[in-house]
């Protein structure tokens, strides 16, 4: 039996969310992708808290090609980690291939000082 793209997705979501958690000092970095935007968010799962969260919707995010958008989104996240005290985090592609605009946004906030 064939799976959908969304059933196969959630398969691979909760294989990967069972062994990444995110904490207080090391937050999971979890990217959603829509056909749009792109965001992310740095989420502590012991306590249920979003620490910081970026879309390519947000009013500062300037780019005109949907990788561009990733790219900012990825190095607006690392800064507001690094304000945050955050230097390293835990990755959740959330069940996408690590490709295209997922990898754009990772690579982006690797570059700007983020560890993972």
């Amino acid at each position: 039996m064939a799976l959908s793209k969304l059933q196969r997705r959630t398969r691979i979501k909760r294989r990967i969310r069972k062994i990444i958690s995110g904490t207080t000092t090391k937050p999971r970095l979890s990217v959603y992708r829509s056909n749009k935007e792109i965001y992310a968010q740095l989420v502590d799962d012991v306590n249920g808290v979003t620490l910081a969260s970026v879309s390519s919707r947000d009013k500062e995010i300037k780019a005109s090609t949907k990788a561009e958008a990733a790219a900012a989104v990825g190095k607006s996240i690392a800064e507001k980690a690094t304000k945050a005290g955050i230097e390293t985090i835990a990755f959740d592609r959330n069940g996408y291939l690590y490709h295209g605009r997922v990898k754009v946004l990772a690579e982006a906030a690797r570059e700007s000082g983020l560890k993972f």
